[in-house]
């Protein structure tokens, strides 16, 4: 059904709909709606004991005292879907016990459909995943429109606007690197954090500290997706600027 939320949105990219700021520098269109409207029957009939934290729909506080919860962003990387780009995709994670078990994205203009399992290894259109083998900090590879002064010994790469999509992207050894040092939200990062785990990545909030999902705020303080040879190093390359934050 992930695929077919990716379907109902590709068929509408381009075409007129409806957007708006939910707050300044947040857009969000009546596609996002519409794909969470889809998802959330769908997931629901599926599991129906199982809460349902989602960027589009207002949040239902007894999530947190259920086993298991679906964390869904219906676009994720919106910016991307707006300007008709296809750095976008559908993320769907279901957690159970604060951890993801299911992870699934959906990139339909990427013709790219990522999947994990917890235990049972990750998946890009039926291709296992597995990250890549770099040990050394200088020259990783991040992707980023454009590196700070500070990070210049790094290798920017092509970013899509979701966040997802570029932490799916240290899963296929496509990036070694993937760093945001701000709260962000679990819809955002939830899918893609057991994507890039059952990939072999090392994956943490920004602080270095474990990522738990189905929390009562349903926010974490960022998020370091690394190759497991660098993200010591890349943990103490941002310990600096992730406590100037939080």
């Amino acid at each position: 059904m992930t695929r077919e939320a990716g379907r109902i949105a590709a068929s509408r990219c381009g075409s007129a709909f409806k957007q708006w700021e939910k707050v300044p520098g947040h857009p969000v269109c009546d596609v996002d709606l519409e794909v969470d409207a889809y998802l959330r029957e769908h997931l629901g009939a599926l599991d129906p004991d199982a809460g349902w934290l989602s960027e589009e729909t207002l949040d239902a506080t007894d999530r947190f005292e259920r086993r298991r919860a679906w964390v869904v962003d219906p676009i994720d990387g919106t910016r991307d879907y707006l300007r008709g780009r296809t750095g976008w995709c559908v993320s769907v994670a279901l957690i159970e016990d604060r951890t993801p078990l299911i992870g699934v994205l959906d990139a339909p203009q990427r013709g790219e459909h990522w999947t994990a399992e917890r235990g049972k290894g990750a998946w890009r259109n039926g291709e296992r995943l597995q990250v890549s083998s770099r040990t050394e900090f200088i020259g990783a590879r991040v992707p980023a429109d454009q590196l700070p002064q500070i990070d210049s010994d790094l290798v920017a790469v092509a970013k899509p606007n979701s966040i997802a999509l570029r932490i799916a992207m240290v899963a296929a050894g496509e990036a070694d690197l993937v760093a945001t040092l701000r709260w962000g939200f679990e819809w955002d990062i939830a899918a893609a954090a057991l994507i890039a785990e059952e990939a072999g990545a090392t994956v943490t909030g920004a602080l270095g500290q474990p990522l738990t999902f189905n929390t009562i705020t349903g926010e974490a303080f960022g998020v370091l997706v690394a190759t497991p040879g660098i993200h010591a190093a890349a943990a103490e390359r941002l310990r600096k600027r992730a406590l100037a934050v939080v």
